[in-house]
């Protein structure tokens, strides 16, 4: 394992606990910068954001069947997400991935 990887693996665990644990990742990772925990933090933060953005929208437009999609999706990416911090690797989650690494810029 690298150092890279090794400083940065705890900030990138936390960033996946909540959205609150993304910002505590975000400033953990002000000094030094890690690109292991910017990259899974811009994850996790993303994810995170999807989820809320669509549980606001499903608030309004209720079918159990959507929040039972809108859990499955969100478990099945986050725990991807999450195995990839924990061994070590940066894999983009499936799909939506790439985009938060252009979208999230502004987390260093």
């Amino acid at each position: 394992m690298s150092d890279l990887v090794k400083e940065g693996k705890t900030t990138a665990i936390v960033a996946y606990f909540t959205l609150l644990g993304s910002l505590i990742a975000i400033t953990m990772n002000m000094e030094p910068k890690n690109e292991f925990a910017r990259f899974h933090t811009r994850q996790a933060f993303g994810l995170h954001i999807v989820f809320l953005g669509c549980a606001l929208f499903l608030s309004y437009a209720f079918s159990p069947y959507a929040w039972y999609g809108l859990y499955a999706f969100y478990i099945v990416l986050w725990g991807y997400g999450f195995i990839g911090a924990l061994s070590n690797k940066k894999q983009s989650v499936p799909v939506i991935g790439p985009y938060f690494q252009k979208w999230f810029t502004f987390i260093q």
